[in-house]
């Protein structure tokens, strides 16, 4: 990370980081600044900060900002597919699985969804159980739930 800053939204503070060229970190709470990382805000954050508030007022579906994640290529295969979830949409841990060619793979899809960097922007709040229950997420299930509900809400 190069850059960090925090942001207040409808859901509590939130940071974002990036490396210079695109988005690598969002954070449910406040992280310990390493070395290589300033307390900045940048034109990019500014601008994911933008389209994270108009997410929150039901008026962005999408995001569009350049993203960089490091992870396996497991990892990169599950950050995909739950990009591809549509808007006010979920999918179980299995349908995930299913869709990245590895039906067997739901727990190691349930561990790539926990590790996901970028959390909303790439939309693993939309992964539930295969019961329908919520289960796990970073942020904790009460932000899951809201931002399930902020979708079913203004699906269009």
């Amino acid at each position: 990370m190069v850059n960090l800053y925090y942001y207040k939204t409808a859901i509590g503070d939130i940071g974002i980081a990036e490396n210079g060229n695109a988005i690598t970190n969002l954070f449910f709470k406040r992280k310990k600044q390493v070395d290589n990382q300033g307390l900045k805000e940048t034109d990019l954050l500014r601008e994911a900060s933008k389209q994270l508030n108009e997410y929150f007022m039901g008026n962005r579906f999408k995001f569009d900002l350049p993203l960089f994640i490091s992870g396996t290529e497991f990892q990169q295969k599950v950050w995909r597919a739950l990009e591809s979830i549509p808007y006010g949409e979920t999918r179980s841990y299995k349908q995930i699985a299913e869709a990245i060619g590895n039906p067997k793979a739901c727990r190691a899809v349930g561990m790539a969804n926990n590790r996901n960097p970028i959390s909303i922007i790439i939309p693993c709040h939309r992964v539930i159980g295969s019961t329908g229950r919520l289960v796990g997420y970073g942020g904790g299930l009460d932000i899951k739930e809201k931002l399930l509900q902020l979708e079913r809400d203004n699906v269009r």
